[in-house]
Formats: structure tokens, sequence, C-alpha cells
């Protein structure tokens, strides 16, 4: 094995965490994997990686070696796409990141636009709330919902998505509808937990301009956007998400909007990747595109993009 595809195996080991799934990943044996990683260490005279029965990561001296592989394989990458884009066209693969909601509701239906655009360009879609390291996981962009203070990420901001508040209709045959927010009182939620402190989310409401917090009682905490929206289908309590994620449940009458007049403020949407000198032409047409998707889908509108530090 030469140098690059060594260097190949021993990123995706690490973005993966395992050797069993970057040799799947990469369609190699597994002790070819192994070999690889073996001779890099013995040419570099370093370890590389911490093996335990349960998962691998990198050392610090792998850590570093990781974060400047991938930047020679991304040149490499993009040299050979230039190089070999008969009649303009790219290749490659775009690693992109997003709520799971997102992705099936959204991109993923639409994607056979951009494969016909572009179809040597391959779409790896991770899904998840976790908001990834990026740069240590080889993601080259994600969809963020919220507001974004990472450190060293370019921002593309879009426009906020509109949210609302809503229940299954087989709730508010039991309990009636709040008209108010004093009659939430006697309602449940369905409460999504705060990861950074363990409580759950207030609902919020906008009332002629000024932002009003609820915190409801409910039977049912979640930590999943999934299980959120699953959790209100299953006539456990009022739910605030984008629209977009409930529209057909909406639409066949299974959910429906209460409070229209008291609505959530808006939620910011931003599309993230690494800072880096040059995006490799596959990505930035690939984020063109989704920002696009997102204008049309969402009602949304790009902005510029700045770094945020």
């Amino acid at each position: 094995m030469d140098r690059f595809d060594a260097m190949r195996v021993f990123t995706r080991i690490v973005e993966l965490g395992s050797f069993t799934k970057a040799a799947a990943d990469l369609r190699l044996p597994r002790a070819t994997v192994t070999l690889a990683v073996q001779q890099l260490e013995a040419r570099l005279g370093v370890r590389l990686l911490h093996r335990t029965t349960r998962e691998v990561n990198p050392t610090s001296e792998g850590l570093l070696f990781y974060r400047r592989c991938t930047r020679v394989l991304t040149e490499v990458q993009d040299a050979e796409a230039e190089l070999g884009q008969g009649g303009g066209k790219l290749r490659g693969k775009v690693r992109v990141h997003m709520v799971a909601g997102m992705a099936a509701h959204v991109v993923i239906p639409a994607l056979r636009e951009f494969h016909e655009r572009h179809p040597q360009v391959d779409v790896e879609v991770g899904t998840g709330d976790r908001a990834v390291d990026l740069a240590k996981e080889g993601v080259d962009c994600a969809l963020r919902a919220g507001n974004v203070d990472t450190p060293h990420l370019i921002v593309r901001r879009l426009a906020p998505m509109l949210q609302i508040t809503c229940a299954s209709a087989g709730y508010l045959t039991r309990h009636g509808e709040p008209r108010s927010l004093e009659a939430l009182e006697r309602h449940w939620a369905v409460n999504y937990l705060e990861h950074s402190t363990g409580k759950p989310y207030p609902l919020e409401f906008v009332v002629r301009g000024e932002l009003k917090k609820v915190s409801m009682n409910g039977i049912l905490t979640v930590m999943d956007s999934e299980a959120y929206s699953s959790g209100c289908l299953a006539h456990f309590g009022l739910i605030q998400v984008p629209a977009y994620r409930l529209a057909a449940h909406l639409a066949e009458g299974r959910l429906r909007e209460v409070l229209p007049n008291a609505r959530p403020p808006p939620l910011p949407l931003s599309l993230v990747h690494p800072y880096q000198r040059k995006v490799p032409p596959r990505v930035r047409v690939f984020m063109d595109w989704l920002t696009a998707l997102c204008a049309r889908q969402l009602g949304t509108t790009s902005g510029e993009s700045h770094p945020e530090d």
C-alpha cells in the first residue's frame, strides 16, 4: 500500500473510531487496514492510535498527524478532480451532517436533483442532534439550528425557520385546546432535555413582541428530536418544532397547531464548514445547492459567510 492510501486508511480509522468500520467503509480486508497503520507507525517512529476492545482514539501525535493528513488528502483530491474534470464534471465525496428530521424531510428527498447535476459526487449524510466536531470527524459541512457559537467555523447564515406549537388531535380531544398562556398550567408538554444543564427547555411564545417562557409539566422527557415528535404523536402533550417537520401530520389532521397568535420565535438556521484556505469545489457546489434547497423548502435566504472566531 502506498503512502497516500495508508493516510486514507488512517484518517478513516480516526473518523470512524474503529479498524473494522474503516475496513468496511474502504472495502478492504481488516488485516490490510491493521498492517497499513503498523507500517505508518513504524515509518514515523510514534504510536498514532490508542486501541482498546471497545474503541480506537488518536494519540496526541496521531491527532496532529490526522490533521496534516486531511489537509494533504484534500489537496491531492482537489488536484485530481481539477485535472480529471472532463467537461467540468466534479467528483469525490461530500460528508454533511444535520438533524435526522432535516435529512428525512428536506435533503434526502431532493438529493436526486443534485446527483443528476453531479453524478460523480457521492454524498454521505450523517444525522443526529449532537454538534459534531467537523474538523476532527472529517465532516465537510453541517446544517445547524439555533445560535452557532463554535469557534473556527465559517458560518453561512440562512433565514430563520418558522416554528409552531402543536399537539395531537387525540391529546386535544382528551384535554381540550389551550386558548391562552395561562391555560397551559392545566396541560402537559413533551419535555426536551437540554444537554448542558440537564433541565428541560421551556416553551417560548412571542406575545405582542415580547418573549414569554413557560415551563410545563410532563410525563415524558426526551433527548432526541425524533423522539420529541413521536411523543407528541403518541398524545403525551405539546411540542414546539420547525413547521416543516410536521407538515404531513398537520395536513392529515393527526396534529394541530395551538396558540397560533403567540408562536415561538423563528429558529436560526446556519450552514457551517471548517475554516480552511480553500473549500474543495465539490463541497462549495454542494453547499450552494443546499442553500438554494433550504430557500425553496423552508423559505430561507442566504446571508454572507464569515468566520466565527
